[in-house]
């Protein structure tokens, strides 16, 4: 696939998944109808539809908007980056993340699409560690300059804030990281080593 098939692909997906988010606040705003008991609520047998629903929904557009900006780039990335295991990724973030927020969360309902941006952020960092390759390590720089905040994010100091939500994406994100880090090799950054053998042999 071109590179720039691999970038429309990417960005279509993001834009396919926001226009979904924004159209189901649309609704929820015009209809006066709260969609929040859609959400995860833990350890609720009846409600563990809120494990695929949950990142769907939000408390209000200053919510949606947080969170529109981290989909668009971050899905983009990884499908233009990562096209083998891209799709994958994503949805194992997107339903794992929900499941560990069902299994460890508050029994509260818990909202948003933070847990899937946290899974893709953490995903991207790692990744860049766990791979030390060229494209790996630019990415994750970029994300830790844009998302660097993102680590208080998983604390609990604020009660209003599903901590445990971000807590459970950024898990599976981890894991996302370690289970693919063999998937789509790319350049690796040359070890000290392997410079100072070039330099000999130039030398020679």
């Amino acid at each position: 696939m071109s590179e720039k098939k691999k970038f429309q692909k990417g960005l279509l997906i993001a834009f396919s998944l926001l226009i979904i988010i924004w159209l189901v606040k649309i609704f929820e705003i015009s209809s006066g109808i709260s969609f929040v008991h859609f959400g995860v609520l833990p350890r609720n047998i009846s409600k563990l539809i809120g494990i695929f629903l949950f990142p769907f929904i939000h408390s209000g557009f200053e919510h949606l908007i947080s969170n529109s900006f981290p989909i668009l780039l971050l899905v983009t990335a990884i499908f233009y980056f990562y096209p083998t295991s891209s799709l994958k990724v994503l949805i194992i973030i997107y339903i794992l993340s929900g499941t560990l927020l069902w299994i460890i969360g508050r029994e509260s309902y818990h909202i948003g699409a933070s847990a899937v941006v946290y899974g893709l952020v953490t995903f991207v960092f790692f990744s860049g560690i766990l791979r030390w390759d060229r494209r790996s390590i630019v990415l994750s720089l970029l994300v830790t300059f844009l998302y660097g905040g993102f680590t208080w994010g998983v604390l609990p100091f604020d009660e209003s804030v599903s901590w445990e939500g971000h807590l459970s994406g950024a898990l599976v994100g981890l894991l996302c990281a370690i289970i693919f880090r063999k998937y789509d090799p790319y350049e690796k950054f040359a070890s000290m080593e392997d410079e100072d053998e070039e330099l000999e042999n130039f030398e020679s």
